[in-house]
């Protein structure tokens, strides 16, 4: 995020758009219409400071993206476009300013798919954006929505990678307590946007799209088989527009590894396959894995090529980066 943010409601003359007040102390506070939303500290802002926890922690370089409050896909388009640039201009500069460290992620104005289209290009052909992050629906449209297809076909033209993570999920009645919403509901959110993009004959339509979905593909792994045999045994509910069932899409969908337990590691890499997973951390919130490439690390059941391949490699792969580009050069390994 910005080190600093213009005041957002007066800029465009309504409210619901985060605020940061700043402390004094290396942290901040991020309000939503008045409200406290989530304490952040400076690594949210300081790429020095970034730099600084990735030494101490063994990693070399990190894909950065917007805080999904961010993405706005509530407002008006032309404001969501306008904070957009915003927003990409300020990741492209710090990935310029420290580009053995950082590639970015852009974030679009996906509420209107011809500013998102729009900004997308400009994000890569002018910026060199490699991949984009969007949420795992827009307002009232799953993925599989068809005013989304313009976006799809310039993700293909443009070779990027699209990062899909949860948001806005349901935090009322009885997912109001014990943070139910990140817990659960973040899975389940996460389900929705990879069923709704086989279900709805995304990847059908698309080939070439890739997609990768956060926190080891939410609830989706492990559902896989309950959702293949709903496809085969309701077609008229489940195979109304995608012909080819849910299990022949695994070699097209990408995951991370952030799922905090091994079993589930072992089960993500046996479904998903260990080609299409790269490593995870959702640095630096708390839900996060605090020493990223942990658990693959201390997983013996995988030999030194599976463990590069989840810790960087596979990265490279899905974002089409040069590995080259990011080694050290000699004075920096002095």
């Amino acid at each position: 995020m910005p080190a600093r943010l213009p005041d957002l409601n007066q800029k465009y003359g309504y409210g619901g758009w985060i605020s940061v007040q700043n402390t004094g102390d290396g942290k901040a506070k991020m309000m939503l219409d008045g409200k406290p939303f989530r304490d952040v500290e400076c690594n949210c802002w300081m790429p020095e400071e970034r730099i600084k926890e990735m030494a101490a922690t063994s990693v070399d370089v990190q894909i950065i993206s917007t805080i999904p409050v961010f993405f706005n896909y509530w407002a008006k388009p032309e404001h969501c476009l306008d904070l957009a640039r915003f927003l990409n201009d300020n990741i492209a500069q710090t990935c310029s300013l420290f580009p053995k460290k950082f590639v970015g992620l852009a974030t679009l104005p996906m509420q209107s798919p011809k500013l998102a289209v729009q900004e997308l290009r400009r994000c890569v052909e002018e910026l060199g954006y490699k991949g984009i992050q969007i949420g795992s629906h827009i307002n009232e449209w799953n993925l599989d929505a068809p005013e989304l297809d313009p976006v799809w076909a310039a993700c293909e033209e443009l070779d990027v990678g699209v990062f899909i993570h949860p948001w806005d999920m349901d935090n009322k009645g009885r997912m109001e307590k014990y943070w139910f919403p990140w817990l659960i509901g973040m899975p389940c959110e996460t389900t929705v946007a990879i069923c709704s993009l086989i279900f709805g004959g995304v990847l059908e339509r698309f080939p070439k799209l890739r997609v990768c979905l956060a926190h080891g593909g939410g609830s989706f792994p492990y559902t896989i088989g309950r959702i293949e045999h709903g496809f085969q045994v309701r077609p008229d509910i489940c195979a109304t527009v995608c012909k080819q069932p849910p299990l022949s899409y695994l070699g097209r969908i990408w995951t991370d590894s952030l799922v905090h337990d091994e079993d589930a590691l072992l089960l993500l890499i046996k479904k998903i396959g260990i080609d299409k997973i790269m490593v995870g951390s959702d640095y630096p919130f708390p839900l996060g894995e605090h020493e990223p490439g942990k658990l693959v690390d201390d997983c013996k059941a995988l030999s030194d090529e599976d463990k590069a391949k989840l810790l960087g490699l596979n990265a490279v792969k899905f974002f089409n980066l040069d590995a080259e580009s990011f080694k050290p050069d000699a004075m920096e390994k002095e």
